[in-house]
């Protein structure tokens, strides 16, 4: 099946596929810099923003010290998909597959995602709202400044926050949609095809392609973005590790 995706892509300029195969990095040497620290070639987000980080593209013992002496001792280090491990002496935490899941090239949104009036952005207020809905779906990592990657979208019913979905990482030319949830009692309903399919249409709209990463357990989710028009372009598997 990846295979045939990576043939039909096959018209993506080179600098295009080498961006997806390290998000985190790319992102943080780029769009996402000023919400980095960094220590020598090594770099991470800031805590309140996100847990990913990224060694230098082509990482040795010194640089993964960096990354240690950054994090600190005993530190989570989310690695993303990155398939560089690090040393020994760093402590796995887990390891989950997943894939990663791009919009083709020159497919249109419906046009009715780039005008739907029922979806709210949501900012710094919201955050409460935003962390306990996290808290209660599991999307998967989100602190207290994650929406300043980009821009969230909501949907409230009788005022309540009761779905959502955001903008992640940035390589250049593309946009990561991420924390897709809806709350329990609001599930059924269509709203994280609304939510995805607006964030979709705003990202085309600058000019840049929309993908996303999804556990590759989560059928119910991979489902849904094949039917909105993503395709699978490749496996990858999330790591975590913890500092010496």
């Amino acid at each position: 099946m990846y295979e045939a995706v990576r043939e039909r892509h096959s018209t993506l300029r080179s600098q295009d596929a080498a961006v997806l195969e390290d998000p985190v990095g790319e992102s943080l040497r780029g769009h996402h810099a000023g919400l980095a620290r960094r220590l020598g070639q090594a770099a991470a987000y800031l805590p309140e923003v996100a847990s990913f980080s990224a060694p230098s593209p082509a990482a040795g013992s010194a640089d993964w010290s960096d990354l240690a002496r950054l994090l600190g001792r005993g530190a989570f280090a989310d690695m993303f998909s990155r398939r560089a491990t690090p040393p020994p002496d760093w402590e796995p935490v887990f390891i989950m597959e997943g894939r990663q899941m791009i919009w083709p090239g020159g497919r249109p949104v419906q046009a009715r995602a780039a005008i739907d009036t029922g979806l709210v952005e949501l900012g710094a207020a919201d955050v409460p709202e935003m962390l306990d809905l996290v808290a209660r779906t599991q999307p998967g990592p989100f602190w207290s400044r994650t929406h300043e990657l980009g821009t969230y979208l909501g949907i409230r019913t009788g005022g309540r926050l009761v779905a959502m979905a955001g903008e992640r990482l940035r390589p250049p030319g593309w946009t990561e949609i991420s924390a897709v949830c809806t709350a329990p009692e609001a599930r059924g309903r269509g709203h994280a095809a609304r939510l995805v399919s607006a964030l979709a249409a705003r990202v085309l709209a600058r000019n840049e392609r929309p993908f996303l990463h999804v556990a590759e357990t989560n059928t119910a989710a991979i489902a849904l973005y094949e039917r909105l028009g993503f395709e699978s372009r490749t496996q990858v598997t999330f790591r975590g590790f913890r500092t010496p």
